[in-house]
């Protein structure tokens, strides 16, 4: 393979990235409709109606060479729990998430399947699947963490198709928690990519910088903060790039680029960072070929950025 075209980076014209994994969709969240509840009602007894079952980041799926589908339940076999409104799609089916633990797996309404998560099939399901089970996920890790009222403590009650709760006591209503995230591939004058590991991740793991927004911050400040605490590079022409959901839990990743100013020596900063190195693409391929580094999985909006830079599609690894 050749050497991929150098990138333009922050100064120049920016990369586009390939398909987000969990930034897909094609059902309608039909939001006007979350407030009626003879609305929700007659489309739960609906036998069209398809119901995704979740449970603690879970759900069932078919599992192919490579591609998932997931395992989408008509309502008369539905189990009981706490339930949303997903959306409608074109063809007027609704689709409904229950927080309830999973059919068994040989059950004869799910045949073969298997539970999985986000990280393991995110990037295999079909955009429906792939928009349904990030939305159902982070509706259901919200609802199990958020079940009384942070005024008064009373226990809230689910409203509006599953998308807030309300307290009886005081009447105040809680929506669903975001936490946003900023994720940065800096590059330098010979535009190499900085990568590094986390102490917390396995040997070998690398990724680009990332860390949450703190609150009165900008996504932006959060970039130049984020990257010099943890390296000591001092970065400008900060650059968005894309986002997407991360809801384990709650995390939106904001996707940015920046450059490093000068030439400046790298200081990780020993307790979250354990090293930290650039890499040409050369470097990255050779590092790759020879097992000494992993990349993140194609899950992640990580992945797909470090592509951009590169170029061209990543040796497979995962």
């Amino acid at each position: 393979m050749t050497e991929p075209e150098p990138s333009a980076g922050p100064a120049g014209r920016l990369p586009n990235l390939r398909p987000l994994a969990l930034a897909r969709g094609t059902v309608d969240r039909s939001a006007e409709h979350r407030t009626d509840p003879e609305w929700l009602e007659a489309r739960w007894a609906e036998p069209g109606t398809r119901v995704l079952v979740v449970d603690d980041g879970q759900a069932l799926a078919r599992l192919g060479d490579a591609d998932a589908e997931l395992v989408l339940l008509p309502v008369s076999q539905a189990p009981d729990g706490p339930r949303y409104l997903l959306g409608v799609d074109d063809d007027g089916r609704a689709y409904f998430g229950v927080s309830a633990p999973l059919p068994a797996a040989d059950d004869a309404a799910v045949g073969q399947a298997k539970p999985v998560g986000l990280r393991q099939v995110g990037a295999l399901l079909g955009d429906r699947d792939a928009g349904l089970l990030t939305h159902a996920v982070a509706l259901g890790n919200w609802h199990a963490t958020h079940t009384h009222c942070p005024r008064c403590g009373a226990l809230t009650n689910l409203v509006t198709g599953g998308h807030s709760r309300i307290c009886p006591v005081d009447l105040s209503e809680h929506f669903p928690r975001t936490d946003p995230a900023m994720i940065t591939l800096v590059t330098d004058a010979r535009d190499r990519a900085l990568l590094a590991r986390n102490r917390a991740w396995p040997e070998r793991r690398v990724s680009i910088l990332a860390g949450f927004v703190e609150p009165g911050e900008s996504a932006e400040q959060a970039v130049e903060r984020e990257v010099a605490e943890e390296t000591g590079i001092i970065v400008h022409e900060i650059r968005y790039l894309g986002s997407q959901p991360w809801p384990m839990p709650a995390s939106l990743m904001l996707g940015f680029w920046a450059r490093a100013n000068g030439v400046q020596p790298i200081r990780v900063d020993e307790e979250e960072i354990a090293e930290a190195h650039w890499f040409s693409r050369d470097e990255l391929r050779a590092s790759m070929a020879s097992s000494e580094i992993r990349l993140p999985p194609p899950v992640s909006i990580a992945y797909r950025i470090i592509e951009s830079w590169y170029g061209d599609e990543l040796p497979a690894q995962w």
